[in-house]
């Protein structure tokens, strides 16, 4: 009997449950045997499932012993870690001449080893999950596109969202966590916004990014809104955008988060840079006052909307209600915790996703673009609804792309060597046609193009 090909995943997360099933489901078939190794015995069992082509194995990262003997053993590696692990696994991969997939950006480090995996002939696949993954390829789809025909590229946006689903939408924020909810809380930090507008460099801090968004409708969906991505810059070298007028990437949520949202920031309550004294003993209602100016008789309602300037009546004051942020009686419960974190644990009471719960990812593209003397513009938008807490919209559209690239790999359609993302046509095209067969597909729309004659604008 042919020796069945080894491909071996590190991490056992949440995203891995639809890699893991397509991979699963293509074994027999395929011939492979899929190693899931994480450092929980039992979320590697999970994902394994008993399946006869399957193997669970204990994998820590940092026993060096057990991490190379792993790889050593399989034909292909995806590494589905966190990004700051990478590293020790794509130099194993480089010594014992194994491929590998991620999901997470390139970093610095990970781009200095391109010249050693091409010597090796190595693929390292990154950025092939959903933001980045799926919108590279379906960006770069419609790009290209236009560009065989001629046409000059003069604007582009991109945004996603990981949001919940309609049927599962029951409280004022019309959000729910569906990744990792201190990535939620941190978002927009570390510098301003950059980006790109009429052939403006424009920049927005990170105290006035969540008062600055986007308006757009997804037809049978409703209005979103995007908040601007820390930097938008460098999908100009990426995409070969470089003599753009329009270039803005952003994160979507639904309309009046961002209002809402900005209330913490304002108030200091989203600062991850300094521990708060006595934080397990604090309630919820003393977090909140402990950024208020202090007042001898007005209630931490009344000044809170005092400092803040907002009306009784209007609904901001309803969404900071419904977290039960001015509750006197729940205890935090977490030692030398920052603001963020205690936020955090609010947030976490109302806005984890219950049993019968499912999420959903919205992606939108906008294209405007010059063809034969004629500015148009096209907008091209997916979502996708999750199955349930296992099979999650955001599980799909990781985990999918990031096995179709794989198994494309190990059969030698993807050959280019090097450190890479996938934005070229031989490899997007092949995976962006599998994903439409598993129901990831992009609808588009021509619309009346938004640009304005940057002539005509000052300052």
């Amino acid at each position: 009997m042919k020796q069945k090909r080894k491909i071996l995943i590190i991490g056992a997360g949440r995203s891995a449950s639809c890699l893991i099933k397509y991979l699963l489901e293509k074994s027999k078939v395929e011939n492979l045997h899929i190693i899931i190794g994480d450092k929980l015995i039992e979320s590697a069992k999970n994902m394994a499932n008993n399946h006869q082509n399957a193997t669970p194995i204990t994998l820590d990262i940092f026993d060096e012993e057990t991490r190379r003997d792993a790889i050593k053993n399989a034909d292909i590696v995806i590494s589905m870690l966190p990004a700051r692990f990478h590293m020790e696994v794509a130099k194993d991969c480089i010594t014992y001449g194994k491929s590998m997939v991620t999901a997470s950006y390139v970093s610095k480090e990970m781009k200095d080893l391109d010249k050693a995996v091409k010597e090796k002939g190595l693929v390292f696949m990154n950025e092939i999950g959903l933001d980045p993954g799926i919108d590279h390829m379906s960006a770069m789809q419609v790009i290209d596109r236009i560009r065989d025909k001629g046409g000059k590229l003069l604007l582009f946006e991109s945004f996603t969202g990981g949001l919940v689903a309609p049927e599962s939408d029951d409280n004022l924020w019309n959000y729910k966590f569906t990744w990792n909810p201190r990535n939620v809380v941190i978002a927009g930090q570390g510098g301003a916004a950059k980006f790109i507008q009429e052939g403006k460099y424009k920049y927005i801090p990170y105290h006035k990014l969540f008062r600055r968004t986007e308006k757009f409708y997804i037809d049978g969906y409703g209005k979103f809104e995007a908040i601007a991505n820390r930097d938008s810059l460098g999908y100009m070298n990426e995409y070969k955008l470089h003599d753009i007028l329009t270039l803005y990437r952003g994160t979507i949520r639904r309309v009046g988060f961002s209002k809402a949202w900005n209330i913490f920031i304002q108030l200091g309550m989203t600062d991850d840079t300094y521990i708060m004294e006595n934080s397990e003993n604090m309630s919820y209602r003393d977090f909140i006052n402990s950024f208020l100016p202090y007042h001898p008789l007005d209630s931490v309602e009344l000044k809170l909307r005092s400092y803040l300037k907002i009306d009784q009546d209007d609904i901001l004051c309803e969404k900071l209600d419904e977290l039960d942020i001015f509750n006197p009686n729940k205890k935090m419960g977490i030692k030398n915790a920052t603001p963020a974190q205690l936020l955090q644990r609010i947030l976490m009471d109302k806005w984890t996703l219950q049993a019968d719960d499912k999420d959903m990812i919205v992606m939108l593209h906008k294209f405007g673009y010059e063809l034969k003397g004629e500015k148009k513009q096209i907008e091209s938008s997916t979502v996708v609804i999750g199955e349930d807490q296992i099979y999650t919209a955001m599980a799909k559209t990781v985990g999918l792309p990031v096995a179709i690239a794989s198994l494309k790999i190990l059969n030698g359609e993807i050959t280019k060597p090097g450190v890479q993302i996938p934005i070229a046509k031989e490899v997007y095209e092949p995976i962006l046609k599998e994903l439409t067969e598993t129901g990831i597909k992009f609808t588009e729309k021509r619309v009346i193009y938004e640009g304005y004659n940057p002539e005509l604008l000052k300052g």
